[in-house]
């Protein structure tokens, strides 16, 4: 399974249809299949911005373990806004991916909505995938108010990341598809994806309790997230060499490459995912990783 395993979920919940079920749990219930079940979005939870606005921050889950998805924007992957009349407009692309992985994705993307949408506002995502129709409601309810950006029992914050030594940094899982970083390369020429990452190297859990055996204290994640042809990392998940730090409590910094090969031209959309030692998702406490999405124009 690729990205991060099932295990390593949020504390955030997934509706699938009309069912309402933890993400903490084993899903589904039964033995997980290799093919043929569906995919359903996942809420994970909304925040308050600087200047009014909101954000939703949406995942999903593939239900198979082996099958993964390519879903055009359309109706078998649609964002639509629901009023108080319960009727949809808008839409359909909020940014969300049409490359959909197996197993279950925390925290992909952002969905920012103006200060004055209302708690009787909702955003609906439909997933048509084998055949099975799954929405879920992504609303301001007060009980999916999330802290995505710290943890406040012991002051942990997601990795630092830049794409440049001298750029800007990038924190939280902010990916957006509309604030993406543009880069161009050809088939020919395998795209080079350098990181520059920091870190507090704190820890939080659910439960807090010390780790057994504590994971580097930043790790990445590479995907494809949109786009018609196959994407190919030479390290979907590149190691980094160490310049500060390795230890918890000791503050980390590295940097860590990558390369991403494309089977054709066309417009493309890469995912990066940094955790900290909180893992994806933190346990439940839904803090503390970082996203961000790239551009890819590929020429022939």
């Amino acid at each position: 399974m690729n990205r991060w395993t099932v295990a390593r979920v949020s504390a955030a919940l997934i509706l699938a249809a009309t069912t309402v079920v933890s993400a903490q749990l084993q899903l589904p219930s039964g033995p997980a299949k290799k093919f043929g079940s569906s995919v359903t979005g996942a809420y994970e939870g909304w925040y308050d911005n600087p200047d009014g606005s909101h954000n939703f921050l949406v995942g999903y889950y593939n239900r198979n373990t082996q099958q993964t998805f390519d879903i055009a924007i359309g109706p078998n992957n649609r964002i639509e806004l629901v009023g108080a009349d319960n009727k949809p407009s808008g839409g359909p692309d909020y940014g969300q991916p049409t490359h959909f992985l197996a197993g279950r994705q925390v925290g992909m993307f952002n969905i920012t909505v103006p200060k004055e949408f209302t708690p009787q506002q909702k955003l609906v995502w439909t997933i048509v995938a084998n055949g099975e129709t799954n929405q879920i409601p992504l609303r301001m309810n007060t009980d999916y108010n999330v802290s995505p950006f710290a943890d406040i029992a012991v002051g942990n914050k997601p990795p630092i990341l830049k794409f440049t030594e001298a750029g800007a940094t990038i924190m939280g899982p902010i990916a957006q598809l509309s604030k993406a970083i543009r880069m161009t390369t050809s088939v020919a020429a395998p795209l080079t994806l350098p990181v520059w990452a920091e870190d507090d190297a704190k820890y939080s859990s659910g439960s807090n309790a010390p780790m057994r055996n504590p994971p580097p204290p930043v790790e990445l994640i590479w995907t494809k997230y949109r786009g018609t042809g196959q994407v190919t990392f030479d390290k979907a998940d590149p190691k980094f060499d160490v310049s500060k730090g390795g230890k918890v409590n000791e503050p980390f910094a590295g940097k860590a490459s990558s390369t991403a090969k494309f089977s054709e031209p066309g417009e493309y959309v890469l995912h990066l995912g940094a955790t900290d030692y909180s893992g994806f998702g933190g346990g439940g406490e839904v803090c503390c990783w970082t996203t961000q999405m790239v551009r890819v124009n590929v020429t022939p």
